[in-house]
């Protein structure tokens, strides 16, 4: 723990553009932990490029960006529900979570297949078109999953199985595709983020000490780079990670249970 979380920061920024080139692609990159990941790429001095559906967002997001760090910035408006630069790293974030808490039979097909499409295609084919490119650079690819995918999570089934797909995903990929080709392969799986769902929801407070903000989060994350291929990406919620792997599955299914029906009417007036 501490060499991955520690003395990263003792030893200061990593140079990410000698190590991994000029340009990194940031899917869903508008908001959020995603949002806070891409800036903490171009306070590196990575130019980016930005992939979202919402083109106001990334006009106002690519401007600012553009104009606060001084480096390059594009973007893209893309829908991943819908199915040439020199790119070093590949940032796969975009990511779709339920609007109410659903058992899975009362799911409809059209949630299920965005949720599908969103969650795991989006991730497999942003690989599969970038991955040729990283080659020459031995760039790095980013899944961004979540803790999810390590503990149950009633009535988030599909949302739940979706994180263990990526998390899958980027362990076959970094040991078939990737390793021999000197890429880097990373699975960050963070627990509770304090977003404005979250806050409002009531899972985490606005300022709490496990539960950090998108800022802090990638902070953190993005000094894993190159030392961890499947972290947390922050260091208290390694802390967690080690304690729930203690607890009995049926304590963690009670446990579970008891936290999403707690907060899932909340969740709900968040929506409205």
């Amino acid at each position: 723990m501490l060499r991955l979380h520690l003395i990263p920061k003792l030893g200061g920024k990593i140079d990410l553009v000698k190590r991994y080139g000029k340009w990194a692609v940031g899917t869903g990159s508008t908001d959020g932990i995603r949002k806070a990941y891409a800036e903490e790429l171009v306070k590196c001095g990575v130019n980016i490029i930005l992939i979202s559906r919402n083109k106001e967002k990334l006009e106002a997001i690519s401007r600012s960006i553009s104009e606060t760090y001084k480096v390059e910035t594009d973007f893209i408006v893309a829908d991943f529900s819908k199915g040439r630069e020199e790119i070093g790293i590949l940032v796969n974030n975009v990511g779709m979570f339920y609007s109410y808490l659903y058992y899975f039979t009362n799911l409809s097909e059209d949630m299920l297949w965005d949720m599908i499409n969103i969650n795991i295609a989006s991730a497999n084919m942003m690989t599969r078109i970038m991955l040729p490119g990283t080659v020459e650079k031995k760039g790095a690819i980013v899944n961004i999953s979540s803790a999810s995918c390590c503990q149950p999570t009633p009535m988030l089934t599909i949302y739940g199985a979706s994180k263990v797909t990526l998390r899958s995903f980027s362990k076959h990929i970094e040991h078939y595709d990737c390793a021999s080709k000197g890429i880097f392969v990373q699975s960050l799986t963070p627990f509770v983020i304090s977003t404005k769902m979250t806050t409002c929801s009531g899972m985490a407070s606005e300022r709490s000490f496990f539960f950090p903000s998108p800022e802090e989060y990638a902070s953190n994350a993005i000094s894993t780079l190159r030392l961890s291929s499947r972290t947390t990406g922050y260091w208290k919620h390694a802390i967690i990670m080690l304690l729930w792997a203690l607890l009995p599955i049926w304590l963690k299914m009670y446990f579970q249970g008891q936290v999403f029906l707690c907060f899932s009417g909340n969740l709900r007036n968040c929506l409205l």
